[in-house]
């Protein structure tokens, strides 16, 4: 078989050979959005009853710059892939930890309800989802090594983790509704540990 970069059945061909399946596909995607499943579960842990407009929205940002990220990779990687490589995971330290400072300072707060009580502003959304997607986008930087056939597999990405923020939105609201200063101060616990994670993997410090 010569097709180069085309999806066929189950696989995903490279120029160079190198096959990715979409079971192989899947399990990346799985991998990629488990920070945003975590993150998920900190906004369900905030939220003293779900609203599924919320839990759609929080879905669609981190899907939506989960699929475009790995895109931007792929574009990029001919010119910008040492700098990329070089300091993603500093921009996710320091975005995740500043945010879960954020929310381990509000934990200490009174425990009375709040208009700003899992808050979907843009203000916050858009440096969770950057900070959250930008292993995605190293992978998208790999893929263009590879030649994979980048458009399906975004969507697959994408789609992934709009499945798996919702239900850990859903999962975080189940055991946190009644506890909301002590999931607060859990939550940018959790926050912070993403992303000292991402950076000491980065680093080769953490190998897992």
């Amino acid at each position: 078989m010569s097709a180069h970069g085309i999806f066929i059945a189950d696989e995903f061909l490279s120029r160079n050979g190198v096959i990715m399946t979409i079971i192989e596909l899947l399990i990346l995607s799985v991998a990629l959005a488990m920070d945003t499943f975590a993150v998920g579960i900190c906004f369900g842990l905030s939220m003293q009853k779900i609203i599924l407009r919320k839990a759609i929205i929080i879905g669609l940002y981190f899907g939506i710059f989960q699929a475009v990220m790995p895109l931007l990779g792929f574009l990029a990687a001919s010119l910008f892939s040492e700098y990329i490589i070089a300091y993603d995971h500093w921009v996710a330290f320091l975005l995740l930890c500043f945010i879960g400072g954020k929310m381990i300072f509000g934990s200490f707060k009174n425990d009375e309800p709040s208009n700003d009580e899992a808050s979907i502003k843009p203000k916050i959304m858009l440096p969770l989802a950057i900070a959250t997607s930008i292993d995605a986008l190293a992978v998208g930087v790999s893929f263009s090594f590879l030649q994979v056939n980048i458009l399906p597999a975004v969507l697959i990405i994408g789609a992934i983790t709009f499945i798996l923020s919702i239900i850990g939105v859903k999962i975080g609201n189940i055991f946190g509704a009644k506890y909301k200063s002590k999931a607060e101060f859990a939550g940018g616990v959790i926050l912070i540990l993403i992303g000292t994670k991402i950076l000491l993997e980065h680093l080769e410090i953490l190998v897992l």
